[in-house]
């Protein structure tokens, strides 16, 4: 296959501790690993700096948040010129007083910033308390242009609702990153492998029903009453997955991805082509009450 049609995707399935810089260099010596075995864009978890914080309400870890750019973005940015990769770099930002956001921003293979997403949908959940640290994203869906194609960034919770992936993937993206930290509670064990299936399948549905590469990067361990169950995964416009890490440890996954597939998706399973736009309109309204 001519190496222009494939693009080659890393993901970093990390443990992540309380010490952001041993978070940064464990991010860096494996993005330099990811490099070496030919990736040449690579993601990595949501808030891989620290330990998953909003396991508590704590404003003392507002302190954890940087601006963007701020000095991760920075550092990462020379790290992806030396590599010539794209990296995709979830962070605590700091937008200014008062105003935080759960980020990713996107840096293209010559060390510049092609854009931050800011997570639109934010949890409030046991153990997943995102409301009490981040405002949510005001900057829509969208996609970024780099040397090694157009990528769209959605963020853990954003990945289970339909509009946000068709709407990124209609401003072009060919591939669909989800950084991610999700895991289960204790008193979940039991039901954990229906959690994970159904984590997996949704993502699938996007990658199938909008015909583009979908990426998805999980932390991995056991953080206070959180177990995060990694299997991180790339999977092809019909949903084929290429390549999944495994559950309980730290780990890259190296996939290879056909560029022609999503023309060749798209023309046999013409999603897109067959949506009826023109009665959509409710879409923007939260229930369709009887009465309206």
């Amino acid at each position: 296959m001519n190496k222009i049609e494939t693009r080659i995707i890393g993901l970093i399935q990390m443990a992540c501790t309380n010490d952001p810089k041993q978070n940064l260099q464990n991010a860096i010596d494996s993005i330099r690993e990811a490099a070496k075995k030919g990736a040449q864009i690579i993601c990595l978890p949501e808030l891989f700096l620290s330990s998953y914080f909003c396991q508590t309400e704590n404003p003392e870890h507002f302190s954890l948040a940087e601006p963007i750019p701020g000095p991760t973005s920075n550092s990462l940015a020379k790290l992806a010129k030396e590599l010539e990769t794209v990296l995709i770099v979830p962070l605590f930002e700091k937008r200014t007083e008062g105003i935080y956001h759960n980020s990713a921003v996107v840096i293209d293979a010559d060390g510049s910033l092609s854009g931050t997403y800011r997570k639109m949908h934010i949890p409030d959940d046991p153990c997943f308390h995102e409301k009490y640290y981040f405002t949510p994203g005001d900057n829509g869906f969208k996609s970024f242009s780099t040397r090694y194609g157009k990528i769209g960034v959605l963020i853990c919770w954003d990945q289970w609702f339909p509009e946000a992936a068709r709407l990124t993937a209609l401003t072009g993206a060919q591939f669909l990153f989800y950084p991610t930290a999700i895991g289960y509670q204790e008193s979940d064990r039991a039901e954990s492998s229906h959690q994970i299936a159904a984590w997996e399948t949704v993502q699938k549905s996007h990658a199938i029903s909008n015909g583009l590469f979908v990426a998805s990067v999980n932390r991995c361990g056991k953080e206070d009453d959180l177990n995060f169950w990694g299997r991180s995964f790339v999977c092809n416009p019909f949903g084929k997955v290429l390549q999944q890490a495994d559950e309980n440890k730290a780990e890259i996954i190296i996939a290879s991805c056909s560029i022609p597939e999503i023309e060749s998706t798209r023309q046999n399973w013409p999603f897109l082509r067959d949506r009826r736009v023109d009665t959509y309109q409710n879409l923007n309204k939260l229930f369709l009450d009887s009465d309206e």
